[in-house]
């Protein structure tokens, strides 16, 4: 595996938007925060999104209406997802992985929700799959990001986690992102197919 190419966030913002711009039909989107990915997504796409965090959820809620979307955010989390199997086309999320109290149990979810051949589309800092220096300074940091940046693990590597769930991969593009004066954030953009 070659090394993952150096961007700044401007860079990783349009591949950010080009990727969340392939969601398509009924769209869950896990940690939706307050709507920050509203302008990626396509206009005829019909949005739910997920958000436990009572604030957020609020601002969440406002947005989305500006946005013309008429689903109420739901008030779960990624591992116990309040609706029916197959019912969602496209799930999405943007850095909620490293946050959730468990990965495989999230994972699994999303497959369930998802109808046979359905898309999975991610964006998250990954665990730094060529230097052992920043792995080590991830391992390090976690318990500290964990605790100040909203249970962020800087550790994880979802992909085993992915290939355990059930998920084939359409596209894996890795990227560094240029974090000054720290080192750069080794990230991933995902997107995976449920079995069909």
């Amino acid at each position: 595996m070659s090394k993952a190419p150096l961007i700044d966030d401007d860079t990783m913002d349009d591949l950010e938007r080009e990727l969340l711009g392939r969601a398509r039909g009924r769209v869950l989107e896990l940690g939706a925060g307050h709507g920050e990915n509203f302008g990626a997504f396509a206009p005829d796409v019909r949005w739910q999104g997920l958000e436990p965090d009572a604030g957020r959820r609020a601002e969440l809620t406002l947005r989305a209406r500006e946005w013309g979307h008429e689903a109420e955010p739901l008030d779960a989390r990624a591992e116990e997802l309040p609706l029916p199997p197959a019912s969602v086309d496209t799930v999405v999320a943007t850095y909620v992985l490293c946050s959730v109290q468990d990965v495989d149990a999230a994972l699994a979810e999303a497959r369930r929700v998802l109808v046979p051949g359905g898309r999975l589309l991610l964006v998250e800092h990954v665990l730094a799959p060529h230097s052992a220096a920043l792995r080590g300074l991830q391992r390090a940091a976690t318990p500290f990001t964990v605790r100040w940046c909203g249970g962020c693990h800087q550790d994880r590597d979802p992909v085993p986690a992915l290939e355990q769930a059930g998920f084939t991969a359409v596209e894996v593009r890795r990227a560094r992102v240029r974090d000054r004066p720290l080192p750069p954030v080794p990230t991933m953009l995902y997107e995976g197919s449920a079995p069909a």
